[in-house]
């Protein structure tokens, strides 16, 4: 068979994230962060699906500006680009 048939992703388990219990007041900081984390790494739907908010949800919103704005806050050498574009995508998001 063809490799380009082959998915190999398949038996990759899903992507696991260290969230706090959803009644915890860090919660939603913390379901910022995996998102953040997941959309670096092109997979916003298992972060989604592990936190039950959806892309660009309003109550996130204050944590990824706060995010944003600490990486800003950083050194232009030390600053993740990355992190930046998806947060800055995350809060154009409605």
């Amino acid at each position: 068979m063809s490799r380009a048939f082959v998915n190999e992703d398949a038996a990759e388990p899903p992507r696991r994230f260290a969230l706090p219990p959803v009644d915890d007041p860090g919660y939603d900081a913390a379901a910022a962060f995996a998102m953040l984390e997941a959309a670096r790494d092109g997979d916003t739907r298992s972060a989604e699906e592990a936190t039950g908010y959806r892309w660009g949800a309003e109550p996130l919103r204050p944590h990824v500006e706060r995010m944003l704005e600490q990486e800003r806050g950083r050194p232009l050498a030390e600053q993740d680009g990355r992190l930046i574009t998806v947060a800055k995508r995350f809060l154009r998001a409605r």
